[in-house]
């Protein structure tokens, strides 16, 4: 059992299980959503049924209904056209896997909770938290259609901004899931100067911002049209950024039809990540010299490390991208991204001293 003097009732260990079995698994749903959209796979399944879409085709004539559906879409007519069965059941079985995954998740948090629930294991500090997780859950699942539904009638892609909704969405779950998570059974420090929980809340609003702009970039595939560093292309800062005329919201909405977008989206995910990064090891640095207390100087540590990581995931991304964005590489910085997020809540948890429970040193 684990209790702190804030909580009237100790939660199992099972329970605490349960909920790292949940980070784990949508862990894993961000990266196999990374491969599915790094591999064009997304657009592969053009139905969204939740109960019937469970069983994968299992014959050459389910096989060829799916197929001929997928040759309805712009996808297939601009980009894949005469691709063969094989090379369609590689991508439908990304898609398939990230739905099926999703599924699964939605098995994996019901039944335990109903028995937790059942054994009174589960207060209403927890069951707030869990429900925020669900209902995010349950929005990063509509927002998932809405995003593929994008790219199956005009365009051959899902839409870049409502991939980064998506992206931020299933983030967002992951958040809520750890801080709960943190709040059963992680204690808080009271003691640390509140000038850097300041800085803190700042560097997650930061983090927030980036973690949009990346999906956005990733979306327009603009590693591949920029894949230089430090500069773009010979370019500091591309000429186009500076050509007003360009600004129009035919741009922005067709931003596959111009290089500003592009190029625009670049220079803001680049300089986030600059500020972030001298930010969060300015923080993390001034935390380990500012305290003996071993656990926040592990979590500040770690959060530098989780910095440089994913500093050298993007660079190694960005200059990678010759002609399409790496699979690897993506993924990577992806996970990358959702690893940083992990540090940097925890640092910030054990900042946030608003509650009556304590770690020891």
């Amino acid at each position: 059992m684990t209790k702190h003097p804030a909580i009237q009732k100790p939660y199992p260990n099972a329970l605490k299980v349960w909920l790292y079995i949940g980070l784990f698994m949508l862990l894993v749903q961000v990266v196999v959503g990374g491969i599915t959209r790094l591999t064009g796979s997304g657009l592969s399944i053009t139905k969204w049924e939740i109960v019937t879409g469970t069983i994968p085709p299992t014959n050459d004539t389910d096989w060829n209904i799916e197929f001929d559906l997928y040759k309805d879409t712009p996808q297939y007519r601009e980009i894949n056209e005469g691709m063969s069965l094989s090379d369609f059941k590689f991508i439908y079985f990304w898609e398939y896997i990230h739905r099926f995954w999703a599924r699964t998740m939605g098995l994996v948090f019901l039944i335990p909770f109903v028995f937790f629930w059942l054994r009174g294991h589960i207060d209403k500090t927890l069951a707030r938290g869990l429900g925020l997780v669900v209902l995010l859950a349950v929005l990063a699942a509509s927002f998932g259609w809405i995003m593929v539904a994008s790219g199956l009638i005009e365009r051959p892609w899902v839409n870049a901004y409502k991939l980064a909704i998506h992206l931020s969405i299933a983030f967002c779950v992951y958040a809520a899931l750890l801080w709960t998570f943190l709040k059963a059974f992680h204690g808080r420090i009271a003691t640390i100067d509140v000038k850097y929980i300041r800085l803190m809340k700042v560097f997650m609003i930061l983090l927030a911002v980036q973690i949009f702009a990346g999906g956005v970039m990733s979306g327009m595939k603009a590693g591949v049209i920029y894949p230089t560093w430090p500069d773009m292309n010979g370019d500091i800062i591309p000429q186009v950024i500076f050509n007003t005329s360009e600004y129009t919201v035919e741009n922005f909405n067709f931003y596959d039809r111009n290089l500003l977008l592009p190029a625009l989206v670049h220079i803001v995910h680049r300089t986030i990540a600059y500020i972030v990064f001298i930010l969060g090891v300015y923080i993390g640095i001034k935390i380990i010299r500012s305290t003996e207390h071993s656990t926040l100087r592990r979590a500040a540590g770690m959060l530098i490390i989780m910095l440089i990581m994913q500093v050298v995931l993007g660079i190694w991304t960005v200059l990678s991208c010759q002609g399409k964005i790496p699979v690897l590489q993506g993924v990577l910085h992806q996970a990358g991204a959702l690893f940083l997020l992990t540090a940097s809540l925890y640092l910030f948890y054990l900042l946030d001293g608003k509650s009556s429970k304590s770690v020891e040193s």
